[in-house]
């Protein structure tokens, strides 16, 4: 944990990231508590307004304060995953969608990596196959099939992700497999999942975590765009991406304020997870 701190905060590209991140964090864990208002509750007199005393980034076209459901739009981003009205479940869409990409995509490229043969032919074969669809046009098709909900999001999330997983995981396996300690399991006679879960795959989690933050803010930009394009969250959830799809209706009337601030949100996280992810490859590569 100490070496950790250490190429964290030794690195100002990573320390500016994680800035970022966690006032979305905190953001999102305190939002209940720093709103005035609920996401959803509407002020039929004080539509479309800009920044005042009363709403500090104003108010969308039905008069709902924008500073709180940026504030619970950020928890279904990083916090909670609601998977009906009344019933959700700890960690964000986003995250969800992550480790379901990391979980399918790290089984199948520690196989192919192993393995080799026609295990890795076709494993490798079907994903390179998934990758040649542009990524807006899965997610598209994905979520256009299923409905949209937050678990569907995170379905969409899980398969567009999987197969860099994938591919990721295979390049480190093809290198760890060759080292002494796996070869020695082998020796002992252990079973395939051991070498798999319990030899190669520690090994191989640093660039597989540095991935993972990258991975969460292709995800929160996938987000936005699905709901950019009206097949992300369903209303009235305070999704970012149809915050701006609404928001930019009023643009040329003088309201940019309901497009902006989630144009804005949607930026600053993915920035800061790219940012903390870039800091981290480049100290971590220092130190070894």
């Amino acid at each position: 944990m100490k070496n950790t701190l250490t190429i964290l905060f030794s690195s100002k590209t990573a320390t500016i990231g994680l800035i970022l991140v966690l006032f979305w964090v905190f953001v999102a864990l305190l939002a209940p508590y720093i709103t005035s208002y609920g996401p959803t509750q509407q002020d039929w007199k004080a539509s479309n307004q800009g920044p005042s005393i009363a709403h500090p980034l104003g108010t969308d076209e039905l008069g709902r304060d924008l500073w709180s459901r940026l504030a619970h739009g950020a928890r279904i981003v990083l916090i909670i995953m609601p998977i009906s009205e009344k019933f959700w479940i700890p960690g964000g869409t986003a995250i969800w969608g992550v480790i379901a990409a990391l979980f399918c995509g790290a089984s199948l490229g520690l196989i192919s990596g192993y393995k080799g043969g026609w295990a890795d032919e076709i494993i490798m074969r079907f994903l390179d196959a998934m990758m040649s669809i542009p990524v807006i046009l899965l997610y598209l098709i994905i979520v256009a099939a299923l409905g949209a909900s937050a678990v569907n999001v995170v379905i969409a999330i899980a398969i567009v992700g999987t197969p860099g997983v994938a591919r990721l995981v295979r390049s480190l396996t093809l290198d760890i497999k060759t080292r002494d300690y796996v070869r020695a399991a082998e020796t002992r006679g252990e079973t395939l999942l051991y070498i798999l879960f319990m030899e190669i795959l520690p090994n191989a989690k640093g660039p597989i975590i540095i991935d993972a933050m990258l991975r969460v803010g292709y995800a929160i930009f996938a987000m936005g765009t699905l709901g950019f394009l009206g097949l992300g969250m369903p209303p009235p959830s305070p999704d970012w991406g149809s915050m701006v799809a609404k928001g930019r209706e009023f643009i040329l009337m003088g309201n940019p304020w309901a497009s902006l601030w989630p144009s804005l949100a949607i930026a600053s996280l993915v920035v800061g997870l790219n940012l903390l992810a870039d800091g981290l490859r480049e100290e971590s590569m220092r130190y070894q």
